[in-house]
């Protein structure tokens, strides 16, 4: 396999990753209650559209078919944010959950053009690099207003009651998705711990 293979195989990956957006971004807005994040996260649902087809165009203009992958990341990063949406919370509290998967998925994507525009630089695939560019650009432009709009829903959060004070009440609660989450959590947690004990410490100065 060529870099060019590779390079055309990340667009495809990127080309699936913007179109999952795309069906993910309206329920995000619909559901997000800050008005300035509402507004945030509409404009990049705008940008989004505008990033597929800036895909099509390279594809086009290297006559490639811009489907062919799946991208399974952007799939996971997504099922974060549906999991966000669904949760018990309201107000502050819910949009800071939202927050959160947000900024996952948008720098899921930083990385993704981030690759792809090394590679057509290394390539000297100038077009392309150029319109690659613009949507790095606007995915990074997107994180940061993403955490700037973040610093008020936060204050807003932490301000808010918790109707959930106990413990054992919040463990009744918990509905079949987020026991499996736990327990795959641990199971994590579990498989790290030999290789955390076989990091050398650190001697102290």
């Amino acid at each position: 396999m060529s870099l060019k293979e590779v390079w055309i195989d990340e667009m495809r990956d990127l080309y699936s990753a913007e179109n999952q957006q795309l069906k993910s971004l309206p329920k995000t807005v619909k559901q997000v209650s800050d008005e300035k994040m509402k507004a945030l996260l509409t404009e990049h649902l705008e940008q989004t559209k505008t990033q597929v087809n800036r895909l099509k165009q390279i594809f086009e203009q290297l006559g490639e078919k811009a489907t062919g992958k799946h991208c399974s990341g952007m799939e996971g990063c997504i099922k974060e944010v549906t999991e966000a949406l669904e949760e018990d919370e309201e107000g502050a509290l819910k949009d800071a959950g939202i927050v959160g998967a947000s900024l996952r998925t948008e720098h899921y994507e930083i990385a993704g053009y981030s690759a792809a525009l090394a590679m057509a630089k290394t390539l000297k695939e100038a077009d392309s690099a150029k319109l690659l560019t613009e949507s790095l650009n606007e995915e990074q432009a997107a994180a940061k207003g993403i955490l700037t709009g973040a610093t008020a829903i936060l204050k807003d959060a932490d301000a808010q009651e918790s109707e959930e004070d106990d413990e054992d009440e919040e463990d009744e609660e918990k509905n079949p998705e987020e026991k499996k989450s736990e327990h795959e959590s641990e199971e994590d947690e579990a498989t790290a711990a030999p290789v955390l004990k076989s990091v050398p410490k650190k001697k102290s100065t």
